[in-house]
């Protein structure tokens, strides 16, 4: 991310957001069951309550999960794997929390409560499919939002980029990265001054952090700063060479967007 403030900014408007949303929706149930014949305060409140605490106590897995894959991110399948893995995840802990506040608070209330096994289960993941969407959504929203109203009333900032390798840090010019390349668990950003960092991160989230920076992804393995792109040279079968300051850098075929905007850019 671009800095360590803003982002805690966003998780935290996020997460208040997230926050607000579930409340909206756990009081609009209460008032539905306390509408029903026969039924008191007591139970939709807790039911509804704990179900809120839990929410906000476990809604940072989507968000963890959003870091990991981004909105879009490719490969496909990983973004599916993942976020799939995130939806049991967040329903597990929600579900096994709620249910030992809810034993908790109907035990002081001396009323029994039992959760109704598997099948109960299935019917709340059901439900926390839509809640994990709805949180994923907001998570999704608020980093635009908040960069957008710090970056409102500047006069053009000049945008910096924080690398980070364990505990250190280095910012650098977002329009003097030349390319960036998958390694592994790493990217490697190769600058025009000759460095070459390494940065704990997917390829596919850094493409998404440089949105609109003027990065094209040319490969699976490459982003390139099209602005720093000097030539293009065909190689057969629809793949082309890169020339970025230094790098030669591949172009695959299956990225045809880049080479229409590499293109235009050279013409």
């Amino acid at each position: 991310m671009t800095g360590g403030k803003l982002d805690a900014r966003a998780f935290l408007w996020g997460w208040a957001g997230d926050g607000l949303l579930a409340a909206a929706v756990n009081t609009t149930n209460v008032l539905t069951d306390i509408g029903m014949p026969g039924r008191t305060l007591l139970g939709p409140a807790i039911a509804e309550g704990s179900s809120w605490i839990t929410v906000m106590l476990f809604c940072w897995i989507p968000w963890l999960a959003l870091q990991i894959a981004p909105l879009p991110s490719r490969p496909v399948w990983r973004l599916i794997a993942v976020h799939a893995a995130g939806v049991l995840a967040y329903s597990a802990t929600h579900v096994g929390g709620f249910v030992l506040l809810r034993q908790l608070a109907f035990w002081l209330a001396g009323h029994p409560y039992r959760f109704g096994g598997l099948g109960a289960f299935v019917y709340e993941l059901r439900k926390d499919m839509l809640g994990y969407v709805l949180i994923v959504a907001v998570f999704w929203i608020m980093p635009r939002a908040v960069r957008g109203e710090a970056l409102a009333g500047a006069p053009d900032p000049e945008p910096m980029l924080v690398i980070r390798n364990g505990a250190s840090a280095t910012r650098v010019k977002v329009r003097d990265i030349l390319a960036v390349s998958s390694a592994g668990n790493y990217v490697e950003l190769a600058l025009g001054d000759g460095r070459k960092l390494l940065m704990r991160s997917s390829l596919s989230a850094l493409e998404t952090e440089l949105a609109g920076r003027g990065f094209l992804r040319t490969h699976r393995s490459w982003l390139v700063n099209a602005a720093h792109v000097a030539s293009l040279a065909p190689e057969g079968s629809g793949d082309y060479a890169v020339r970025v300051g230094p790098l030669t850098v591949p172009l695959s075929r299956r990225f045809p967007q880049a080479l229409e905007a590499l293109r235009g850019g050279a013409a």
